[in-house]
């Protein structure tokens, strides 16, 4: 399959000072982002933001070209929110929902450019840790998060691919030559990783407390579990 662009940037090795941040701090970084969303009611407070975070991308070395294959994907949406937004509310209240949510994007990107996912993984297991009294499974919660990250990008690019192969037999415009491959490829894709799943022992429930030798499973490493 064809390598497509996904909404956040991937992970580009590097000794840059993101890289070597601590991870509490990136996250504090698009936590604060998605609050201020919420609290900037100036359009041009919003696009003096996303310069500034747009500049702070660029300093981690995954360059513009990364950037804009971040950004690329939302912005038919962005369009389309903006000229509700401006057919509503006017000009400046459209520009600053836009830039706002493009603001989150690049902070959520300088998180996935400058961080390895299996730090990511971990970071977000350490967080999900407390929650453990009150019958959370951090491991189980990362391993969803690993499973989203792969699903979203493989399903975009298999749609894609459809696509491709569908305007080269002047199908482009027939909904149901996009949609039935795409879905019967994205079903297989689910069976495999679920079967994937299953045969490291999860998604299955616990049974027994191990005492008549079948004991529980280890948890796997986040990240390292799909086919």
């Amino acid at each position: 399959m064809s390598n497509h662009a996904f909404l956040l940037a991937n992970y580009v090795p590097g000794d840059t000072l993101l890289h070597r941040a601590p991870l509490w701090l990136k996250f504090l970084l698009v936590v604060g982002c998605g609050l201020a969303s919420f609290l900037i009611v100036d359009w041009a407070a919003s696009a003096a933001a996303l310069a500034v975070l747009s500049v702070v991308f660029l300093l981690g070395g995954a360059g513009l070209s990364r950037l804009m294959q971040a950004v690329r994907p939302v912005l038919p949406v962005l369009l389309v929110i903006g000229v509700f937004q401006w057919w509503q509310l006017g000009g400046p209240t459209a520009a600053r929902i836009v830039l706002n949510v493009l603001v989150c994007i690049v902070a959520a990107s300088i998180l996935t450019a400058t961080t390895p996912v299996q730090r990511l993984l971990d970071g977000v297991a350490s967080l999900a840790r407390p929650f453990r009294r009150l019958g959370a499974d951090p491991e189980r919660f990362a391993l969803t998060i690993a499973i989203m990250l792969r699903s979203i990008p493989f399903i975009a690019g298999a749609y894609g691919d459809v696509r491709d192969a569908a305007r080269a037999r002047g199908l482009e415009r027939n909904p149901r030559a996009l949609i039935l491959p795409v879905f019967i490829t994205t079903v297989a894709f689910a069976r495999q990783t679920g079967e994937a799943l299953a045969a490291r022992g999860l998604g299955e429930a616990e049974t027994g407390t191990g005492t008549e030798g079948h004991g529980e499973p280890a948890p796997p490493a986040a990240g390292h579990v799909l086919p």
